[in-house]
């Protein structure tokens, strides 16, 4: 696979940033590029180190998983985005208070949140044949861009577009599940 993979891969992850940064952008009175940076790194730097994290593990258990490595990454990923896109669609939109910036708290229970997936998609990057450090900074870094984005754009984007970024973000991880499965069975 290529450095398309990755990137597609870091794009469907930072869907589920998006679409909270936009929720945290759109409780804010008025969200100013310091708080949208400062939100994008607390989410992006959970999703650098929760797939290396997941990395460390799928190496630890290598020698269990080898024959099956594909599979593992299939339902794993599809269980994954499938349940982003069904949380995606089933939550509802809350009217928060509008406050001035997030406490650190809140950014962390955020990031851990939404960077879960992260680590099971960590334990599948063996499976995806890409440059692992390469694919670990870019899920970190575009969920970054993303997720401060979302920030700004939460203010006048509202929250529906959130839970359709999350909803597709879902869809593109089941899709990368299933192209790793048929690549190693089917395709191979």
């Amino acid at each position: 696979m290529s450095i398309t993979t990755s990137l597609s891969l870091a794009v469907s992850l930072s869907m589920d940033a998006f679409a909270a940064a936009m929720g945290k952008g759109a409780s804010l009175k008025r969200p100013s590029i310091r708080e949208a940076l400062r939100v994008g790194a607390y989410l992006g730097f959970f999703e650098l180190v929760t797939p290396l994290f997941g990395w460390v593990l799928g190496l630890a258990f290598a020698g269990f998983i080898g024959a099956i490595d594909h599979w593992i990454a299939f339902i794993l990923l599809s269980l994954v985005g499938g349940r982003m896109s069904w949380l995606a669609l089933k939550n509802e939109d809350d009217k928060d208070q509008k406050i001035v910036r997030h406490s650190a708290m809140a950014l962390v229970l955020v990031a851990l949140g939404t960077s879960i997936d992260a680590t099971a998609v960590g334990i599948t990057l063996k499976t995806l044949n890409v440059d692992i450090p390469t694919t670990i900074v870019m899920i970190g870094f575009v969920t970054f861009l993303v997720a401060s984005a979302g920030v700004m754009l939460g203010r006048v984007g509202g929250k529906l577009l959130g839970r359709w970024a999350e909803f597709f973000g879902g869809l593109g991880l089941m899709a990368i599940g299933t192209k790793v499965l048929l690549d190693h069975t089917i395709w191979a």
